[in-house]
């Protein structure tokens, strides 16, 4: 089925043959899918040589490793025909690439990103071999690229550099201007992307960007991320005596600051699981209810969700689908408890101070500052007299929510189940992008978030894997969107 090594990619079921018919017959799509099918043994080779560089942001060690990377990345957009250049930044660089037609007033420009860095692949000792010699392993649903970086993100933002291969080997150039932006510090906080944006807004700004750093909704569904959780972290300090006290001296007539903190975390929620700080809910909107009707009837079971971690029931507003829990509402948690003895064995006594980190996920249009403010308010009000409370402010980012009706959101949608022969869940994200944000804010751009990636793919852990299909599926669906786009699907 594909030329090539027949280790390489042996065993990848044919799902979406060719079209029958001689070439000529062939509309642009079926010979850019053609091309791209019959180069996947060479695309899978050049993953592979990504994969072997250790681009590790975080350890200076490997600086040399990133920029080889990043030099790499450049070679192989230009090897396509882009315009490609390295930048430097205060910290790794980044790769900038330009190509495509003119604009023409009707083709969207697009922006695409992705990032070259990776987690340190550290335990070395979970390994099961070299995490950075990449090899193919047989699984019970088929073949796995197993690599640090092999999912994150690596193997996911190669997808859209092989289909804009496929675009340019089959019809001389890709379909639609486009400009590519890979970092080299998503893994260390991107902390020189902003000011980079900053100072090359007009040279990066875009119709829409598109982002390959999410997943799907289980290996044969895909999905588009429609949604994403902005983020308030605060860490709250009460201190009462002015020095810890013994407790069988002080015990009962001496505030415990560990206590106060426990009664204010508590009363964070009420017994149904809702957030009680006044004016949490402002600007938190109902899911559309095609959105609802499409995650009601989703396969999803709140027992092997849990059940993974141990668990067995939702926690949160009962009133709400786990789903729903995870994805478009927002929530309060503690992230740590910090006051008193700790070490082994006992110690008798009433800490003179007690800390807690609280952070809140946020969805729709709430206001990151006014919930900060209205937190601060809320744990005032419950500190008793003879203490004080000293607040450290920690990140503050809004949510982010994708125009469903942008009719290039139709048009990706409608390429994606082209591929899959069925439509993509709109999906939400628990988590937050920060590039999205920053794409909004600074270039004025909406996103598209479409990734291949599977909650099996163990990012960031050892034996990080891509499923193959994941990888041959990517580079076809991109390939679809860049021509739906076009309107040369």
């Amino acid at each position: 089925m594909i030329a090539g090594p027949p280790s390489a990619l042996s065993g990848v079921p044919e799902v979406f043959p060719r079209s029958p018919g001689d070439q000529a017959s062939m509309s642009d799509m079926d010979k850019v899918l053609a091309t791209a099918e019959s180069g996947l043994d060479k695309s899978l080779e050049r993953l592979f040589q990504l994969l072997r560089i250790p681009s590790i942001s975080t350890d200076p060690a490997f600086d040399g490793d990133c920029r080889k990377a990043a030099q790499w990345v450049v070679d192989q957009l230009a090897g396509i025909g882009l315009d490609a250049s390295l930048r430097e930044t205060g910290g790794k660089p980044m790769v900038v690439a330009h190509g495509g037609p003119a604009p023409d007033g009707k083709t969207p420009r697009v922006l695409l990103y992705g990032h070259y860095d990776v987690q340190p692949a550290d335990p070395l000792d979970l390994w099961e071999t070299d995490p950075f010699e990449p090899r193919l392993v047989d699984a019970p649903h088929g073949k796995e690229i197993v690599a640090r970086g092999a999912a994150d993100d690596k193997g996911q933002f190669m997808t859209f550099v092989e289909a804009l291969r496929a675009w340019a080997e089959t019809t001389g150039s890709v379909p639609l201007p486009v400009t590519v932006l890979i970092e080299g510090e998503e893994e260390s906080g991107s902390g020189n992307l902003g000011p980079f944006l900053e100072a090359n807004r007009d040279e990066l700004r875009a119709d829409l960007a598109l982002v390959c750093d999410t997943g799907m909704w289980d290996r044969g569904a895909p999905g588009i991320t429609t949604m994403l959780r902005g983020m308030v972290y605060d860490e709250v300090i009460v201190t009462a005596a002015s020095r810890d006290l013994h407790s069988g001296m002080y015990g009962g007539a001496a505030k415990n600051p560990i206590n106060i903190l426990a009664r204010i975390i508590a009363n964070l929620h009420d017994e149904n699981g809702a957030v009680t700080v006044p004016g949490f809910y402002d600007g938190v909107p109902e899911l559309p209810p095609e959105v609802k009707a499409q995650w009601d009837g989703l396969a999803f079971s709140d027992e092997t969700f849990l059940g993974g971690v141990g668990l067995k029931e939702p926690a949160g507003e009962k009133d709400r689908s786990t789903l729903e829990q995870i994805w478009s509402r927002p929530t309060c948690d503690a992230n740590g408890i910090i006051g008193g003895y700790t070490g082994a064995g006992s110690k008798t006594v009433i800490a003179s101070r007690a800390s807690a980190k609280i952070s809140f996920r946020l969805v729709g249009s709430q206001d990151p500052q006014k919930i900060r403010e209205a937190f601060r308010a809320f744990v005032r009000e419950r500190v008793p007299t003879d203490c004080k409370v000293e607040f450290i402010g920690h990140a503050a980012s809004p949510a982010l929510v994708v125009d469903m009706n942008r009719p290039e959101m139709a048009k990706a949608a409608g390429a994606l189940r082209a591929e899959f022969g069925k439509a993509p869940v709109m999906m939400g994200c628990g988590g937050s992008i920060p590039i999205v944000g920053d794409f909004k804010s600074t270039l004025g751009m909406d996103s598209i978030l479409i990734g291949f990636g599977l909650d099996d793919d163990r990012i960031h852990s050892p034996n990080e894997k891509y499923d193959l299909a994941s990888f041959r599926h990517g580079i076809r669906s991109w390939a679809r969107v860049f021509g739906a786009l076009a309107d040369r699907a």
